[in-house]
């Protein structure tokens, strides 16, 4: 059993016990979260696809960690100009456990 979820402008394929990293969503560590935007669910013999979301369909999880990811650097050069840019950067992120799928 799987399903699709929209969140936080990009797609993740979810199964029961598995854990993702999404943007970061608001709440508490152990707070419940419902994903509503179901947009493919299957149940292993069966599949739905919405259009664009899956009726009745939910994703429950509960936050398991809220962090930021590690550091990135943004680094622009032009050649000849002496002309350099250095900048780090560190994305907000949730951890989620994704505790059941309903449809």
């Amino acid at each position: 059993m799987y399903a699709v979820v929209a969140t936080g402008g990009k797609q993740y394929k979810v199964a029961e016990g598995d854990t993702l990293r999404v943007e970061k969503l608001k709440g508490d560590v152990g707070a419940e979260v419902a994903f509503d935007k179901v947009l493919l669910y299957s149940d292993g013999e069966t599949v739905k696809v919405g259009q664009p979301v899956v009726e009745g369909a939910t994703v429950h999880g509960h936050i398991v960690e809220q962090n930021r990811a590690k550091k990135i650097l943004v680094f622009k050069y032009k050649r000849r100009k002496r002309y350099r840019r250095k900048q780090g950067h560190r994305q907000m992120f949730t951890a989620v456990k994704i505790d059941k799928i309903e449809a």
